[in-house]
């Protein structure tokens, strides 16, 4: 059965796309069977993997609304290894938070779209928008576990305890199995001491598996989106490449235990 896995925090700017596109990406090389799920109106996961966001007419956006199902809305990625696969989104899906407010049961209704699907990946990553809104709650309630990325800033832990609150609510009342897969810090920069002193902050103040892989402040990462590729693909010698390859193969090791 694969495993489901939601990419979150509610402040933008964190990496959560970047990652999303990258873990899904390095695990696709490794052979894992990857379908991954753009829950974010901007559509960046969209854009960054080489889609036309707003030329498209099968999103996700299409599929909470009941107008097509969910195989009808995935596209494989090419030049992927034959493994990674997209639901995308764009503008429209900003419609669906007032929408899902009025439908019954509406925290699950990503969930029963997903569910004939889930056995057909080892892993399926939801990209969620930097808001702890609806389709956040959605993605969670179908969800196994949540990555949270934490950008090494001075803010970092900010934000956070809303965040575990908010997955302990979902635990409680919508989804009991939910656990938070790990942290992952972004946007390390070695040269500065704020980055070292944030990591060393989050550690001693969040009783929460932490990731030994961090995600370097990276030019070639940057870049990529633009170019509409994963940094594997786009350059797999940067840093950036190695250091999700490394989240992958820590992922990977999670699943197995």
């Amino acid at each position: 059965m694969g495993r489901m896995i939601a990419v979150a925090n509610q402040k933008g700017g964190v990496g959560k796309t970047t990652t999303s596109i990258n873990l899904s990406a390095c695990l696709a090389e490794k052979g894992k069977k990857v379908l991954l799920v753009d829950m974010d109106s901007q559509g960046n996961t969209t854009s960054g993997l080489g889609l036309e966001k707003n030329e498209l007419e099968k999103t996700i956006y299409e599929v909470l609304r009941e107008e097509i199902s969910v195989e009808n809305a995935i596209v494989e990625i090419e030049d992927c290894f034959g493994n990674l696969f997209l639901i995308p989104s764009n503008r429209n899906l900003a419609g669906a938070e007032i929408e899902l407010i009025t439908s019954e049961n509406m925290q699950y209704i990503l969930k029963e779209k997903l569910a004939p699907i889930k056995d057909q990946y080892d892993y399926i990553i939801l990209d969620c928008p930097p808001a702890l809104g609806m389709l956040t709650v959605n993605a969670m309630t179908a969800s196994d576990s949540v990555l949270v990325p934490i950008q090494c800033e001075f803010y970092a832990l900010d934000g956070l305890s809303q965040l575990i609150y908010t997955i302990n609510l979902i635990q409680e009342n919508l989804n009991p199995s939910l656990e938070i897969e790990g942290v992952v810090f972004t946007m390390y920069d070695a040269r500065t001491n704020l980055s070292l002193q944030v990591v060393e902050n989050v550690k001693d103040n969040l009783n929460q598996n932490i990731y030994k892989t961090i995600i370097p402040r990276n030019v070639r990462l940057a870049e990529a989106p633009s170019h509409g590729l994963p940094i594997n693909l786009y350059d797999k010698k940067s840093s950036g490449a190695e250091a999700y390859h490394l989240l992958a193969d820590e992922v990977i090791e999670n699943t197995e235990k």
